[in-house]
């Protein structure tokens, strides 16, 4: 039997720059991110692991970072495109991506790492303030700072947002209640910096509270 091997699988690939780039099996999912971008500004997703929520994620980045070469010849080009005259279109803007996948939750200082790892990037980007000293008044700072430097809102984009609260649930009670309040206050920056947020896309495997 001959088979073609022409067009790779994309199996847990998690990057769309490199589905595309390397030509791997894509069913056309694009015209999803153009709707979303413009229905509404804040979403939840949750869905079991391996469900492609990572993918979508970087699909979402790619559009809003305004990389319109990897949507050649995809829906989302011509529905882009017919916006011409409209607004600017394949616009760019500065994108917050935080990934909790990065680390195994065992210890206070794990989570902080994680979220200081992700603000030092953006501070270096966006600039920092002396006076703000918790992760949430730097998260608000960066996201504030972005939307001045660029005259663009930002876009914020988290994957596996309860994996720390996860990990320490039943296991160790009283660090997955300090997870609980670092996480609280931190997601609660979404909220309060709702005029400089142009798109927010959470996603995780359990309900969002």
């Amino acid at each position: 039997m001959n088979m073609d091997f022409s067009r790779k699988l994309p199996i847990g690939l998690q990057s769309f720059k490199d589905l595309r780039e390397k030509e791997f099996l894509y069913v056309d999912k694009s015209e999803y991110v153009f709707r979303l971008a413009g229905a509404s500004k804040v979403y939840f997703l949750s869905r079991p692991r391996r469900f492609g929520k990572s993918l979508f994620l970087s699909t979402l980045e790619a559009y809003f970072l305004g990389k319109k070469e990897l949507f050649k010849g995809l829906a989302i080009e011509k529905l882009e495109e017919a916006e011409k005259g409209k607004r600017e279109i394949w616009q760019e803007y500065p994108v917050l991506y935080l990934d909790f996948n990065l680390a195994k939750y065992e210890t206070r200082e794990d989570l902080e790492s994680v979220l200081n790892n992700h603000l030092c990037r953006w501070e270096e980007v966006y600039g920092n303030s002396n006076s703000e000293n918790t992760v949430a008044e730097r998260f608000f700072g960066i996201i504030h700072r972005a939307y001045k430097k660029t005259g663009k809102q930002a876009v914020i984009l988290i994957d596996e947002y309860d994996k720390p609260l996860l990990q320490t649930m039943v296991v160790n009670e009283a660090l997955n209640e300090d997870y609980r309040n670092t996480l609280k206050a931190f997601y609660s920056v979404i909220k309060t910096c709702d005029q400089y947020i142009r798109f927010a896309f959470l996603t995780g495997v359990t309900k969002f509270s």
